[in-house]
């Protein structure tokens, strides 16, 4: 896969591709790239890429020429292309995975207030938005996106790796343990150094399920209504459900066991 990255501060990039397994990446030729400096198409001697606003409002906006012949020397006119924006639609595993099959994706970093509205309606196929908050920097931004993707090209990974990670069959990864056995008193599951693999098994699918019933109940919803719950899953759920209910009920009598005794 190309990725084609538009932007004002290249260096920033730069440097992670040309790190850990991203550089092994390009290297094996799986992944190519090209840095765009939107700064060599801007047309006076200062190199000026930002304006004020049209209707004032404040901060400072890209220029649409510069951005627009930058794209143009790309051919992004027949690319896919993505503009990185807390604007944008929410980027998930499940967007990770489309955009993955592409051929070649194009990113545009967006900076200040953002880009000029017509760039947009010219050239963006895809507005996307990595979470509900602002960044500074649209390069960070487009970090995460091509992280997120990359990953999922044949030979980045192992298959293996893939299926067992968090989003992967609508859950969050179960916790996981390396040597020694035994850290600062904690021990590890007695379980996982059973050799029983259907235990292991079980274990790893409840701890998936509580962890995500957990941290985010709305993934198991979801799941639910895709039909990737198995009926073990949903057995486990229940259980799940009833010790949360019991630890939750205990918390409270304790609690106000402690006020009662404060009074």
């Amino acid at each position: 896969m190309q990725f084609t990255v538009l932007t004002l501060f290249p260096d920033i990039l730069r440097a992670y591709f040309e790190n850990s397994i991203m550089a092994k990446a390009v290297e094996k030729g799986i992944i190519a790239y090209d840095l765009v400096d939107i700064r060599d198409f801007a047309r006076d001697k200062h190199h000026t890429c930002d304006d004020g606003p049209y209707g004032g409002g404040a901060g400072q906006l890209m220029l649409a020429e510069p951005l627009g012949e930058a794209l143009d020397s790309v051919k992004a006119y027949k690319k896919r292309v993505i503009y990185v924006t807390p604007g944008g639609r929410p980027f998930t595993q499940k967007k990770a995975l489309e955009l993955s099959r592409e051929s070649e994706l194009v990113f545009i970093c967006g900076r200040y207030e953002g880009i000029d509205q017509r760039i947009i309606d010219s050239y963006v196929d895809d507005e996307i938005s990595i979470g509900d908050y602002v960044m500074s920097s649209g390069e960070v931004a487009a970090e995460v996106i091509i992280d997120t993707v990359y990953r999922l090209i044949d030979g980045v990974i192992s298959a293996e790796s893939l299926e067992e990670e968090s989003y992967c069959g609508g859950l969050l990864e179960y916790p996981q343990y390396t040597r020694p056995q035994v850290y600062r008193d904690m021990k590890v599951p007695d379980v996982l150094r059973s050799g029983n693999h259907e235990e292991i098994r079980k274990w790893e699918l409840k701890k998936r399920l509580e962890k995500t019933l957990a941290n985010r109940p709305d993934m198991i919803a979801v799941a639910r209504l895709a039909g990737q719950l198995t009926p073990e899953a949903e057995k486990m759920i229940e259980e799940i459900t009833e010790q949360f209910s019991l630890k939750y009920a205990d918390k409270r009598r304790k609690h106000r066991k402690r006020n009662v005794t404060a009074v």
